[in-house]
């Protein structure tokens, strides 16, 4: 069941994208209560949430390589490399220019699954909110690992088994063999039911996911692969005060969250999680 403002919803497919209404639907008819504190808290999660499915489908496609943090790189007309792997935002660029030719030059870059997570992050509030609050936002970019800029305000709770998309979870390889350690488990954005991107195995379902690593397990092992119970997801309460103008539109489509871009599904590239 949805509540906005105390009250319950009443859904009507006219006011939603068909992605917003599939979800809303299945909320709806949940035995679960979602509450929301207003109209435009509800339709703003699910612009930000439709537009980290659109950026992790984008990343996949773009171009960009897996690389472990001593080889990574990046186009340096935008970003510094630093002496840890991580890419620093140029002083003349501006965090939306940085972020955006990540999926314009996706050729240019490699980086490990950790760092490609949070650039999903990244280019979904990037669609989402207003392109001055975004660089007012996240001013002196780094994108390293799991380093993140406070105003994402990342939330962690328990119950993968009720992710929604643009959701992160992770798949964990408790007998990751020693001599594969870049195996030991898969960041992932939840893009719909039983589906996920991941930088380096792409967009698959979780079975195919498990399977993959269940490959690079140490000889006899006996214990697979398998989903954490844990979910991360960005504060869109506390994001939706930035709204693009669409946001604020009932009948507005969804941002592309990259213009220009197209959105396919195809395989990805290598994996590694420190």
């Amino acid at each position: 069941m949805i509540i906005v403002a105390n009250q319950p919803l009443q859904l009507s497919p006219t006011d939603w994208t068909p992605f917003e209404w599939n979800w809303l639907q299945q909320l709806q008819n949940s035995s679960t209560v979602y509450t929301y504190q207003s109209m435009e808290h509800l339709r703003f999660e699910w612009k930000l949430r439709s537009s980290l499915v659109e950026a992790a489908e984008g990343l996949n496609a773009s171009g960009v390589s897996f690389a472990s943090f001593e080889q990574s790189r990046c186009n340096p007309v935008y970003w510094n490399r630093n002496a840890q792997g991580g890419f620093e935002l140029r002083p003349n660029v501006t965090p939306a220019e940085g972020i955006r030719d990540i999926w314009r030059n996706g050729s240019l870059y490699a980086f490990e699954c950790a760092t490609a997570t949070v650039i999903v992050l990244y280019g979904g509030v990037l669609g989402s909110i207003r392109e001055d609050a975004f660089n007012s936002l996240f001013r002196n970019l780094l994108l390293f690992d799991w380093h993140y800029d406070s105003d994402l305000r990342l939330t962690e709770k328990n119950g993968s088994n009720s992710a929604l998309p643009g959701d992160v979870l992770y798949f964990k390889n408790p007998d990751v063999s020693p001599e594969t350690p870049e195996w030991q488990g898969e960041n992932t954005i939840k893009l719909r039911e039983d589906w996920y991107y991941g930088h380096g195995i792409g967009i698959a379902r979780g079975e195919q996911i498990i399977r993959t690593l269940n490959q690079f397990r140490f000889p006899g092992s006996r214990t697979s692969a398998y989903l954490m119970d844990t979910v991360i997801y960005p504060d869109f309460y506390y994001l939706s005060r930035f709204a693009n103008s669409n946001n604020a539109n009932p009948g507005a489509p969804s941002t592309p969250v990259l213009p220009g871009q197209l959105y396919v599904r195809v395989g990805g590239s290598r994996y590694l999680r420190t």
